[in-house]
C-alpha cells in the first residue's frame, strides 16, 4: 500500500504567486491547498491536516510570523515561510517564531521544491520504530527515541519537525559534540554562517522546552569550539 501524497497549504494575500505555487506543487506530486490569508487559512486548519505549510510574511493584517507562533500553541506541522525581506534578523524572527526553515523571495521553484522536501524528510516515520526502545532521562523531562516524543510527566511537548530532527541527531550521538555546519548539514540545508545562525536559533527553542534553565543549559550543551552535545542522567 503506498503512502499518500503529502497535503500542502499555500498561505499568500497575491492571488497570482497563490495560483502559480499551487499548480506548481501539484505537478510535482503534492495535494494543494490555498489561502489568500491568515483568517482563510485557520479556517482551513480547523478542519483539515496538512504535511507542510508554505506561509507567507508579508500579509495583510496577521502577518505570517505573527500567524507562526499561534499555530505553534496547538500544531507541530512544518511551516516554511516566504520572504520578501533579505535581512538576517528579519528571518530569523520567523524561526524564533516556530518556523522550520524559510526561503527568501524571488526565488527559483526548484529550490522551493528541494527546501519542502528536506522539511518533510525531518518528520519521523512512526512506522519506522528502532528494534529496542530506549528512553533518554533529562532530569524532568524524557525523550522517548522509539516515538521520538519529548515528556514532562504526563504532558508531552510539542516539537517542530526541526526541533524533533535535532533530538534524533543528539540521541544517536549523546555525549559527543556536533559542530553547527555538521547539524546544518544533517537538517538537509545549504551550508553556511546563515544557516549556521539559523541553527542556534533552534536550539534556543529546543533548551526553551527540555531545560529548567535555559540560559544555563544542563542537558543541550554548548561545547566551546566544537558545538553543541547531548548529555543525558545515567
Amino acid at each position: 500500500m503506498t503512502d499518500p501524497d503529502p497535503h500542502l497549504l499555500v498561505v499568500d494575500d497575491d492571488e497570482r504567486i497563490r495560483g502559480l505555487l499551487q499548480k506548481f506543487l501539484i505537478r510535482h506530486g503534492f495535494i494543494v491547498s490555498a489561502a489568500r490569508d491568515a483568517a482563510h487559512a485557520r479556517r482551513l486548519l480547523s478542519g483539515l491536516e496538512f504535511d507542510l505549510i508554505v506561509l507567507d510574511v508579508m500579509m495583510p493584517g496577521e502577518d505570517g510570523v505573527t500567524l507562526t507562533q499561534h499555530l505553534r500553541e496547538t500544531l507541530t506541522t512544518p511551516i516554511l515561510l516566504l520572504t520578501a525581506k533579505g535581512e538576517t534578523d528579519d528571518r530569523i524572527a520567523g524561526l524564533e517564531a516556530g518556523a522550520d526553515d524559510y526561503l527568501a523571495k524571488p526565488f527559483e521553484p526548484k529550490e522551493l521544491l528541494l527546501r519542502i522536501n528536506a522539511i518533510l524528510r525531518r518528520v519521523p516515520d512512526a512506522e519506522a520504530a528502532p528494534v529496542s526502545p530506549k528512553v533518554l532521562t533529562l532530569g524532568p523531562v524524557r525523550y522517548d527515541t522509539q516515538r521520538g516524543e519529548v515528556w514532562q510527566g504526563d504532558t508531552q511537548l510539542r516539537l517542530t519537525a526541526t526541533e524533533q530532527k535535532l533530538m534524533q541527531i543528539f540521541s544517536a550521538q549523546v555525549g559527543e559534540p556536533l559542530a553547527r555546519a555538521d547539524l546544518v548539514e544533517r537538517l538537509g540545508r545549504d551550508g553556511g554562517q546563515a544557516q549556521e545562525r539559523a541553527v542556534d536559533v533552534q536550539i534556543t527553542r529546543l533548551r526553551r522546552k527540555i531545560e529548567a534553565d535555559p540560559k544555563q543549559p544542563r542537558y543541550l550543551q554548548t561545547v566551546r569550539g566544537a558545538g553543541y552535545m547531548l548529555a543525558v542522567d545515567t
